[in-house]
């Protein structure tokens, strides 16, 4: 949540000390508790903080412990009783009320860059080791803390907010047309290296970034596991050690006595609400934890007001619903500072925008169920009974089966529904290449073959799970982690997701398929007698019917079809191409892709050039 800039020299030039101030005043909306700088020679980092967990009362950052190796970072430290005791046994000084920076920085001291193979959490930082003349940075495994950069030959600029990257004179605005055709296409860059500007670059999830004065090289230090394998006697023990990790990861997540719940009335959030309560009871003597609930009551048929109400009650917790049918599309995005800085699809979604206000005003912490889908997803029990078959386990298979069949009383759902529409090569759901993509932009970046492969399944690299290892390895992940991120939102929340926990997860693809997964049974038995029967129960349901789509067909919408537009459009879209929506009932696939180009236009028209403001430096203390 808090922010983070450095700047590296490489031509040894030292390094612009008001710039650097100033790119770390720019970043105010990010971490408003304190704004620091350092800088020696050529290298300097600025950061900006917000304090979100009991032991940041004790952070201070840009950090050193030597003043020759010096760390700069926005992260949370998972597990860290495990990692402080290894510290602690290599007699490194940490204890338990050492804040997280603290602790990525000991560790690099103990290993190096293999650091990463002790650290779990969500973290994006950079690290200046002088006598190695190394730059060390790093992202979290799911690409939850975002971290920008530009390798400008002379110069290295990084941070986790894009516009300030953006801020330093070498870097252009120059737009990547890729990226840009991307968000025109899918709502989001596909390319999880780049950003929508040609200078900026992302680092990808799960890899770090090594600069020395001879080299530069990004590269992946971790990959979602395809091996793992758990198996108990009881059944007992896979949940008892399910439920221990879902405390392990929202109990790492919370860490304050202050905390809100984006809580539908669907398992997902509510388990992570009820596993909060349960631990903020243990933990604090007192504490505020408080649930958020958008509903429709006019637009839709919408029953998350019943089931959240339930638990909200059980509970015994506050809970706001936030009543979205008359929902705005485009107003109020312009008005966030710092927001924006790539095209969004933020503006088609406004009621998150305004609860997220709301949620503000309360906790700086807010704990979400996104992630429960990948992480328990199973489309029947075809995959796992192909391995079974395959590896020739049929003494396994035959028990699998029968012991499901006596206890639910009927055999597994087989899920071979899609398979069999592979095999005969029916049409899939793939909706048609935009008419409205200008001809020429679609020939020069060969969009259509790229439309096609969106489309393609992939290979299947999960023996047992691959629906699952594919949905959490996706790369719209790490884009809606970005969109909650307050560099676009630009409200001092830190979203956290306990489901896209490393642990959780290696112990979700490691258990049999079957039970576990289908119909999302080991949550369902975890959860007894702790949620409501009622939603405990409850099969998933999705809204009937999309909330966007509905809204455009209504008459104070017609704008939507003549809006006025930018020049810039003109170079990747023929808006008169752009069919009619407003009243139009089409599907709510066609209406999101239709809508693409009014969304870019709207970040075309709102965007621009972030501007230093000189008077802000005057708050930072130099190092």
């Amino acid at each position: 949540m808090s922010g983070i800039v450095g700047i590296v020299n490489a031509d040894r030039a030292p390094v612009d000390r008001e710039l650097l101030a100033r790119m770390t005043g720019y970043m105010t909306f990010r971490g408003p508790d304190v704004q620091r700088i350092w800088a020696e020679g050529s290298v300097g980092f600025g950061h900006t903080l917000l304090r979100t967990t009991d032991e940041s009362a004790n952070e201070t950052q840009p950090l050193t412990v030597d003043r020759r190796v010096w760390i700069v970072a926005d992260a949370r430290v998972d597990g860290r009783r495990e990692l402080i005791q290894s510290l602690q046994d290599r007699g490194e000084a940490v204890d338990f009320n050492t804040p997280d920076p603290n602790l990525i920085l000991h560790a690099y001291l103990v290993w190096g860059i293999d650091c990463l193979d002790r650290l779990i959490g969500d973290f994006a930082f950079a690290i200046w080791d002088e006598p190695e003349q190394r730059l060390f940075c790093a992202r979290d495994h799911f690409g939850v803390k975002p971290f920008f950069y530009a390798n400008l030959g002379k110069e290295l600029v990084l941070s986790n907010t894009l516009n300030c990257v953006r801020l330093h004179p070498s870097v252009s605005d120059k737009l990547n047309d890729l990226a840009i055709a991307d968000f025109l296409l899918f709502g989001y860059n596909q390319e999880v290296d780049t950003s929508a500007f040609a200078d900026i670059q992302r680092l990808p999830a799960a890899h770090r970034l090594i600069w020395t004065p001879e080299s530069f090289k990004v590269e992946r230090y971790w990959t979602l596991p395809t091996d793992g394998y758990i198996r108990y006697k009881r059944d007992e023990e896979y949940v008892e050690h399910f439920l221990e990790l879902m405390r392990l990861a929202v109990g790492d997540r919370l860490r304050t006595n202050k905390v809100a719940v984006y809580m539908s009335g669907g398992l997902d959030s509510t388990s992570v609400t009820a596993i909060a309560k349960e631990l903020l009871t243990k933990s604090y003597p007192t504490y505020d934890l408080r649930a958020y609930t958008t509903v429709f009551d006019r637009l839709l048929p919408d029953e998350e007001r019943y089931y959240s109400g339930l638990v909200a009650e059980h509970l015994d917790i506050p809970i706001h619903y936030q009543v979205a049918d008359d929902f705005e599309v485009y107003k109020g995005i312009e008005e966030i500072e710092g927001c924006t800085p790539e095209p969004t699809l933020i503006p088609l979604a406004h009621p998150p925008q305004e609860q997220k206000k709301l949620i503000a005003s309360h906790s700086q912490i807010v704990l979400s169920g996104q992630g429960g889908d990948p992480a328990f997803y199973s489309q029947g029990a075809y995959f796992y009974v192909k391995h079974l078959l395959t590896t020739r386990q049929l003494p396994c298979l035959l028990k699998t089966l029968t012991k499901y069949a006596i206890d639910q009383g009927k055999f597994p759902q087989p899920g071979i529904r899609s398979r069999v529409k592979q095999w005969l090569k029916l049409p899939s759901n793939q909706p048609n290449y935009p008419s409205w993509i200008q001809p020429d932009f679609t020939v020069n970046l060969n969009l259509e073959d790229r439309w096609k492969q969106k489309y393609m399944e992939g290979q299947l690299e999960h023996p047992s799970r691959p629906e699952a290892y594919s949905s959490l390895r996706n790369s719209c992940w790490p884009d809606l982690f970005e969109q909650y991120d307050s560099g676009i939102s630009g409200c001092l929340v830190e979203q956290r997701y306990p489901y896209f926990d490393i642990r959780l997860i290696h112990y979700l693809l490691a258990i049999p398929p079957i039970p576990w997964f289908l119909h999302k049974n080991i949550l369902r038995t975890a959860m007894k007698e702790i949620l409501p029967e009622a939603v405990r129960r409850r099969p998933k349901s999705p809204l009937c019917g999309d909330p966007l789509s509905l809204r455009v067909q209504q008459p104070v919408m017609k704008w939507i079809d003549n809006f006025q537009v930018n020049p810039q459009l003109y170079n990747y879209v023929n808006p008169k191409a752009i069919p009619q929506l407003c009243g139009m009932k089409t599907s709510s696939s066609e209406v999101w892709i239709n809508l693409h180009p009014l969304s870019l236009n709207y970040w075309l028209d709102h965007s621009q050039s972030p501007k230093l403001e000189p008077d802000k430096e005057k708050s930072y203390a130099l190092i």
